[in-house]
């Protein structure tokens, strides 16, 4: 059973099409007034698990519950809780920006003052209050994909999908969409479901993040957790001369010496602990300087999605 504090929760998810397994068994808790990201390579299954939980996809097996409600047998319920921006803009570009969100104010049945106001202040909230009245073909993409998910909010919805809302902008208006989706959960306790090939998007934006692969969650946790997952974490020291150089190679296991640079490498997994012990094991003067060497995601996403590729059973997602 989904608690209060849970937006999502997922058990044994699994979709297919024609046969084939595109979501395999996906267990997912989305705690709420958090932002969590999905990634993956094309074709893992992001999409396909985003419209299984907004109700537009039946799963062929599993349970899930969004914003407290299972996602099949009270299906109008978890549509009336959450706003869904897809890959492809819903903006109706004959339309102004008032006009679009006057439309989706009409949609979700809200009373005419009411809508005025949410009108009005999804304007100033998301900067178009000045394109208010002109149509939106004459919009930037930027402002195109705020007026998008403006519209997504006009309801108020507890949970917003987002499936890879920033793809194809510019990376000035992908900042102001991140810096957007911050006061959405700081300000506002809005829980977002995002899904990104950007993986600086999720590093920035991601309280927990999951690594989808063939359908399957291969990898699950904080940014800094999925980092000390994949190889390459290293720290070099620079000696203070030829002597300390060999000194340091001597007695630092797994340190690799580098005469010309008077460096040392050695493998690390950038906490902290670690870093205050090989400090401690270094004699004062011995080192001039040093730096830390950490994956980034980048590293995690190429090393987790590697392994099912490297048994044979790459993903391919059909579309839907």
């Amino acid at each position: 059973m989904t608690t209060r504090t849970s937006a999502i929760e997922a058990t044994g998810l699994r979709v297919s099409y024609g046969g084939r397994e595109v979501v395999a068994g996906v267990d997912l808790t989305v705690p709420a007034g958090t932002v969590y990201a999905l990634l993956g390579p094309n074709g893992a299954g992001k999409t396909t698990t985003v419209r299984t939980l907004s109700t537009l996809l039946p799963a062929d097996a599993g349970a899930a519950r969004v914003a407290g409600y299972d996602v099949r047998r009270e299906a109008d319920r978890v549509r009336a809780s959450i706003g869904v921006t897809g890959q492809f803009s819903a903006v109706d570009e004959v339309l102004t920006g008032r006009e679009n969100l006057r439309m989706m104010a009409d949609l979700g049945h809200l009373g005419r003052q009411r809508a005025r106001t949410a009108v009005g202040r999804l304007l100033e909230r998301f900067g178009l209050t000045d394109a208010a009245d002109r149509r939106a073909a004459t919009y930037s993409g930027g402002q195109k994909r705020r007026l998008d998910l403006a519209m997504t909010l006009v309801s108020g919805p507890r949970l917003i999908f987002l499936d890879e809302p920033t793809t194809g902008l510019d990376p000035r208006s992908r900042r102001g969409l991140w810096d957007l989706v911050r006061k959405l959960v700081a300000e506002d306790g809005t829980t977002v479901f995002l899904t990104t090939q950007y993986l600086e998007e999720a590093d920035r934006l991601a309280d927990r993040i999951g690594v989808l692969d063939g359908g399957r969650l291969v990898a699950e946790g904080t940014a800094a957790e999925l980092k000390r997952l994949a190889p390459g974490g290293h720290i070099e020291l620079r000696a203070a001369g030829r002597a300390q150089l060999a000194e340091l190679a001597r007695r630092l296991p797994g340190a690799a010496p580098d005469p010309a640079a008077l460096t040392v490498t050695l493998p690390h997994d950038g906490s902290v602990g670690a870093l205050r012990r090989l400090l401690d094991s270094v004699d004062d003067g011995a080192v001039t300087g040093l730096t830390v060497h950490t994956p980034d995601l980048d590293d995690v996403f190429l090393a987790l999605t590697g392994r099912l590729a490297a048994t044979g059973t790459p993903s391919q997602e059909a579309p839907v």
